[in-house]
């Protein structure tokens, strides 16, 4: 059992883990900036280490303050929450070399799923469907226009080492591909320092559908079920749910094995994210997450299991505490982003909150790190909180993010629970029916944004 673990992170994910580890009777270590000496996960932890100015580059992204952190306090394991280094091969590597355990998958699996390319060979490969496209980067426009002619408009093109919606451009005709194509250079160059790029076909109305994985690094591999994670706005999830209103349980079995399989055969140890887009009765590979995700709580809600303790039993050489077998869906959950940002144009807005008051009650869960007086600094991820309902099915969970959102407050900024109000008025957001293109678009009518 590990004795001290370390959580290369901040808020309410890093409360997340403090709260996993003091279950198992794991001490734990919070490192902060100088802007979040007072956070609540500094509070919490049973040790803490500042390792930086504000900045995330000279702190929580900052892999020799880490390290030290960990020599300071003989933290033997790492666990890395979501975003910051929780994928950086270059960091998991470091810890390696320098005997810690990273609670997570090898620096090898995420240096072969951090290149979309070599992340899409490797999906290939495996048996995992994917979108019709380039099997490598796209050297010049000439080249683009050949592809797209044979994969047919619309098409996008997409940067190499992307994310989070940067380096992505639709081309509808061969009009426009010459312009997609630059710009997308571009903006991968000035956001990643890598204007690779390549093309697939564009999907006009798909949901996006995304599988959790766990593998023991063993051979051993199941999943649990997906996440529809379709309303999105800028390629950044809003609000999330499991099971996908549009799977049915026969899909649901063939998906999840093929994804199961696939990370088996790979050896793949931890937590993992198989996302797809999903249109017609098809699955689309579009990349895989070497990490936890922000959205894992519903997942935990219907299956009834916590994944950030399988994660660390994993991690120090357990067998998988479920089997496929045990891995049943109960129900339906909701998950919303908290951020604090003005609605409509979705501005960040940090300042002191004056007032806090969790919702609770039956099947509802709130994960934040917000508490009366705190500041939120204007550093970081406007993400301040996730609103997590469990039901018996997918209208009582709809329910129950009503009454939980009426009784949520969050005084002093202004936040996006507003745009969850309006929402839960939509017809379409109750029968199910949208697409990842449905939430900018009923922005746009709304608001004109």
């Amino acid at each position: 059992m590990f004795d001290k673990i370390l959580i290369a992170n901040r808020g309410e994910i890093a409360l997340r883990v403090i709260r996993a580890c003091r279950e198992m009777g794991i001490r734990s270590v919070a490192v902060h900036s100088t802007a979040d000496a007072d956070a609540m996960h500094v509070r919490m932890a049973d040790e803490s280490v500042c390792i930086g100015p504000p900045p995330s580059a000279r702190s929580y992204l900052s892999i020799p303050a880490v390290i030290s952190a960990c020599e300071i306090t003989g933290a033997d394991a790492v666990h890395p929450g979501y975003g910051f280094l929780s994928e950086n091969a270059t960091f998991v590597q470091a810890l390696e070399d320098h005997g810690i355990t990273f609670i997570g998958p090898s620096s090898e699996h995420i240096r072969i799923m951090g290149d979309k390319i070599t992340a899409k060979e490797t999906a290939k490969s495996l048996g995992i469907p994917v979108v019709p496209g380039s099997e490598g980067g796209v050297p010049d426009v000439a080249a683009a226009r050949q592809l797209a002619a044979e994969i047919g408009y619309p098409v996008i093109v997409k940067a190499t080492a992307g994310g989070g919606g940067r380096g992505m451009k639709v081309a509808k005709s061969e009009e426009d591909l010459e312009v997609a194509f630059r710009t997308a250079r571009a903006e991968a160059k000035a956001a990643f320092g890598n204007d690779e790029v390549y093309i697939e076909k564009y999907l006009q109305r798909p949901r996006h559908i995304e599988i959790q994985v766990f593998g023991d690094g063993k051979g051993n591999a199941v999943h649990l079920a997906e996440r529809d994670c379709s309303l999105q706005r800028r390629h950044q999830k809003v609000f999330e749910e499991a099971p996908s209103p549009a799977i049915g349980e026969a899909e649901r079995a063939r998906i999840g094995g093929i994804c199961a399989n696939a990370v088996a055969r790979l050896g793949y140890s931890g937590a993992g994210t198989i996302e797809f887009l999903y249109e017609d009765g098809e699955f689309y590979f579009i990349e895989m997450n070497t990490r936890l995700q922000v959205e894992h709580p519903v997942t935990e809600a219907i299956f009834g299991v916590d994944l950030v303790r399988e994660q660390i039993r994993v991690a120090e050489g357990y067998p998988l505490s479920f089997t496929q077998d045990d891995l049943v869906v109960n129900g339906h959950a909701i998950e919303v982003r908290i951020n604090a940002e003005k609605v409509p144009g979705f501005s960040p807005c940090p300042g002191r909150i004056t007032q806090y008051h969790a919702p609770g009650g039956l099947g509802v869960r709130m994960d934040s790190a917000l508490f009366d007086g705190y500041t939120i600094p204007p550093y970081y991820d406007s993400l301040i909180g996730k609103l997590i309902v469990h039901g018996r099915d997918r209208p009582e969970a709809l329910a129950r993010l009503r009454r939980a959102l009426n009784e949520l407050i969050v005084d002093g900024i202004d936040t996006t629970i507003p745009l969850f109000h309006a929402l839960l008025a939509e017809p379409d957001i109750h029968s199910g029916d949208y697409s990842i293109h449905w939430l900018e678009k009923w922005l746009a009518r709304k608001f004109g944004s």
